[in-house]
């Protein structure tokens, strides 16, 4: 479109044509007027009396010179934005993430066996083993609610008769709806060679379920996952997507039953909501997973997932410790035999299984 047309367009908006001078009046130039069309008028009092013209972004229309000043695209309206680039997801492996009712926050019970919390499964000078209850954060966060750490270094501030903080090293996190048995260090010492034990991967961890419905894969099964840190949901996407990371983990199906699955979770990598968003990607998401089950979802009063296995070296003696602790006795764990998840039931030798 060259200089004689009466009209030009900037993106996609329609604009008067002044002449060559950049589209400023002639009058503003002390020159000879070269529009023959009706002049509006810019003054103080009345800056534009006609037909708004649609100059693909917000006009400003107060400055002294009268001219238009254009916005960028991203002022632009959303039908006039230029296309951004998409990651479709295959439709397989997309995780649909729906709201829902949340199971309700935990209040410190008295154990089964009549023991007040915390129940202690194993502790030495060096380390403690307990079962954390579910629907208590691991550590404390942004609601304020009682956390799993700090009611753990009051226990032992007032078991030990301690003076100030009691030293506590957290080293590995349960989401807050999941229960079963964790590890803390007591000392530095042994909270670095326990670290250094996770990150070699020789620190083992495994997770029992009740499923909606039978995974359709078993054995190793392998997903990219993408946390959203805003919402604090977990999503599988292509590996080729910014922000990803692998997540592994060894699936076996060890019970079915009215439409569930018992399900026993070996983790090779720990990530954020991992066993969740792997079963919700198998078909089978988690009974009672308010978050991630969407249409598939089996109400229950707590998350059917379970941390029931844990295999570490003591970080000072060397020996192997090994604890297993049974999912609760509610629906829908009552609903299967859950001896299962242990190989063979061993007597307990110094607070662990051999």
């Amino acid at each position: 479109m060259d200089d004689k047309d009466e009209n030009k367009t900037i993106n996609g908006g329609e604009r008067k044509h002044y002449g060559k001078g950049g589209g400023r009046r002639e009058s503003e130039r002390g020159g000879k007027k070269r529009y023959d069309g009706e002049r509006k008028n810019y003054g103080d009092k009345k800056r534009f009396d006609g037909k708004d013209k649609n100059y693909g972004g917000k006009k400003q229309y107060g400055s002294e010179s009268g001219r238009h000043e254009f916005k960028r695209d991203d002022d632009l309206q959303p039908e006039e934005k230029k296309p951004t680039a998409k990651v479709m997801l295959r439709l397989d492996v997309k995780d649909v993430v729906k709201s829902g009712e949340e199971p309700k926050p935990y209040v410190p019970p008295e154990t089964t066996d009549g023991n007040e919390f915390p129940k202690v499964l194993y502790e030495d000078n060096h380390i403690l083993v307990v079962i954390k209850p579910q629907n208590i954060p691991s550590q404390a966060d942004s609601s304020g609610d009682p956390d799993f750490l700090t009611e753990l270094k009051k226990y032992l501030i007032e078991k030990y008769d301690k003076k100030g903080d009691a030293y506590l090293g957290l080293l590995h996190r349960l989401d807050r709806p999941t229960g079963g048995v964790m590890v803390f260090a007591k000392t530095s010492k042994a909270a670095g060679r326990l670290s250094e034990q996770i990150r070699a991967g020789e620190f083992e961890k495994s997770y029992a379920a009740v499923t909606s419905g039978r995974p359709n894969r078993t054995g190793k099964v392998e997903h990219y996952l993408l946390k959203d840190v805003q919402t604090n949901t977990v999503s599988v996407a292509p590996s080729t997507m910014e922000g990803v990371k692998l997540a592994a983990s060894e699936v076996t199906v060890l019970d079915e039953k009215d439409g569930m699955s018992l399900v026993a979770v070996k983790l090779i990598t720990g990530r954020t909501h991992q066993v969740r968003v792997q079963l919700k990607a198998l078909g089978a998401p988690i009974v009672g997973d308010y978050k991630y089950a969407g249409n598939k979802l089996i109400k229950s009063n707590n998350l059917a997932l379970w941390a029931y296995r844990l295999v570490f070296t003591h970080p000072v003696s060397g020996d192997v410790m090994r604890f297993v602790a049974q999912p609760p006795e509610e629906f829908p764990w009552s609903e299967f035999d859950t001896d299962v998840l242990i190989d063979t039931v061993r007597p307990i030798t110094h607070g662990h299984y051999n």
